[in-house]
């Protein structure tokens, strides 16, 4: 419901007042304030630990503020999920909420079955269904499975819940992480269609260009301050970035570096309807980048080589020696370490303290004789905690509580306590803010100066340009196409990336 002052401006849909949250140890939020008006996109912005996720998780009834107040529409937030659900708050998390073994209209109703005579009715529940995904996903099919959803098919569910709801404000947490360029374009298209029916919205991104194209103001949290807020039309990336760090961010210099062997030899390794006949090399000291749309194959070909996932045929080679397919420890043996795309599924032990996670690759070091030495993990700790700027409250508290770009720092940390000979880096930066982003870029540049050797997987292109002294396009499963850095540019990649250059094998560029 559109509500309007007597002077005929809008009231707002929603307003936070004055709210902090404190939990033992951290002030999550300090006297932060925001509004939300009906048909608009509110950009919520902040670097990760600014109190985004704290005051997204009070805004959908899952914490109560210490202080301060939640109105919408005129009244108090009921400090629960379902007191947030009744007001019209719906939330769409980076992690999808539906069920594999249910039906598209099944997860469009989740938790909100219509009934007949006490009964759960499958008839409303599929008309109620199709009703919301007319207008959200009109091509999904209601009695396809759950298991069988892309991430944005997912998303799509995600959001036609919030309209089944009748939900008239939608917080979209992170919503691009998991999407291919045109996926991206099909949500940004969605959103601008919600904001014209009347809905009011929250965007949460780290992408800036996102937030320039599809937001109306832009509000700025740090350290779990209100920093303030401005028209997204005033404001440009570096604009947004001095509120969210109090400084300009700049991408650090990639030094020369000498180049040196070969390190990893990669060839004809293939797995039957995932990739076919890849074969590459990287050099000490050289950073080469896999670059590629989703669904290309490059998550499949460095879990392969790492041994997380067996091949059908080709070899693998560190220094010389020959890796045993499908065999962790044989990779790490030979010095591979693996930074993985999914770092909370891959990546992390989130139940473990900071410096557990950190050394878990080390144990044989710190265990000498199968009794685990303290000494010998608090030096490790120390050591890179200190080189790689980990910001935590403490080395003893769960990896969760730490940021998203601090988790991947200790995940590095992780493989550099280890010496790796090749380190790979699977979306190194993905759902890390611009600050520990950079910081992310520096450490890798690092790396390479001191001779390791870095295969970089990414989906961001200025990443590939700033980074890569080659690039490698996969499309499709195969290599088609290898890029040095002289010829580097967005249309070098993309062009075989999207299929606008026929794909042929590619033939191994000798070191």
């Amino acid at each position: 419901m559109t509500t309007q002052n007597s002077d005929g401006t809008l009231q707002p849909m929603l307003e936070v007042t004055g709210v902090s949250k404190s939990f033992p140890g951290v002030r999550a939020l300090d006297d932060v304030r925001l509004t939300v008006y009906p048909g608009e996109v509110n950009a919520l912005c902040g670097e990760n630990g600014a109190g985004k996720s704290t005051l997204i998780s009070i805004l959908s009834g899952v914490q109560a503020p210490d202080t301060g107040t939640v109105i919408v529409n005129g009244a108090p937030l009921a400090p629960t999920p379902t007191g947030a659900l009744e007001a019209g708050i719906a939330t769409i998390y980076q992690k999808r909420q539906f069920v594999p073994a249910m039906t598209v209209a099944e997860n469009v109703m989740l938790g909100n079955w219509p009934t007949s005579g006490g009964f759960i009715s499958r008839r409303k529940m599929r008309k109620k269904a199709l009703d919301a995904l007319r207008e959200v996903a009109p091509h999904l099919d209601p009695e396809k499975l759950g298991r069988e959803l892309s991430p944005a098919e997912a998303q799509e569910i995600d959001i036609a819940r919030a309209l089944s709801r009748d939900s008239r404000i939608l917080i979209m947490d992170e919503p691009t992480t998991a999407l291919s360029p045109p996926e991206i374009k099909r949500l940004l298209a969605l959103v601008h269609r919600l904001k014209e029916s009347g809905m009011g919205i929250i965007f949460v991104s780290h992408w800036l260009d996102e937030v320039l194209e599809i937001a109306d103001r832009v509000t700025v949290l740090r350290d779990g301050k209100y920093v303030g807020e401005a028209p997204a039309a005033e404001l440009d990336a570096q604009g947004i970035i001095k509120m969210m760090v109090g400084r300009e961010v700049k991408d650090p210099p990639i030094p020369h570096r000498t180049i040196g062997d070969t390190v990893l030899e990669v060839r004809g390794l293939t797995r039957t309807g995932m990739f076919s006949d890849i074969s590459f090399d990287v050099r000490a000291g050289e950073i080469v980048s896999f670059a590629g749309i989703a669904g290309a194959g490059r998550t499949e070909v460095v879990q392969a080589i790492f041994g997380a996932d067996k091949y059908d045929s080709g070899t693998v080679r560190v220094s010389g020696v020959t890796l045993r397919p499908g065999h962790v420890t044989s990779a790490v043996d030979a010095g591979i370490g693996l930074i993985p795309e999914e770092r909370h599924l891959q990546g992390l032990v989130e139940q473990l303290t900071v410096r557990d996670n950190m050394t878990l690759a080390a144990l044989r070091d710190v265990s000498p004789g199968g009794w685990l030495r303290r000494s010998k993990e608090d030096a490790i700790d120390r050591r890179y905690t200190k080189e790689l700027a980990v910001k935590a409250a403490s080395s003893a508290v769960r990896i969760s509580t730490l940021s998203g770009g601090n988790q991947q720092k200790v995940l590095i940390a992780r493989w550099l306590a280890r010496n790796p000979k090749v380190l790979i880096l699977d979306e190194p930066t993905k759902g890390v803010d611009v600050g520990a982003k950079a910081e992310i870029h520096s450490l890798i540049a690092r790396l390479a100066e001191q001779g390791v050797a870095v295969l970089l997987v990414t989906s961001e292109l200025p990443e590939v340009l700033l980074l890569s002294d080659r690039v490698l396009v996969m499309r499709q499963g195969r290599l088609v196409a290898e890029v040095p850095k002289n010829e580097l540019t967005q249309e070098a990649v993309m062009a075989p990336a999207t299929g606008e250059s026929v794909p042929t094998p590619l033939e191994v560029t000798a070191p």
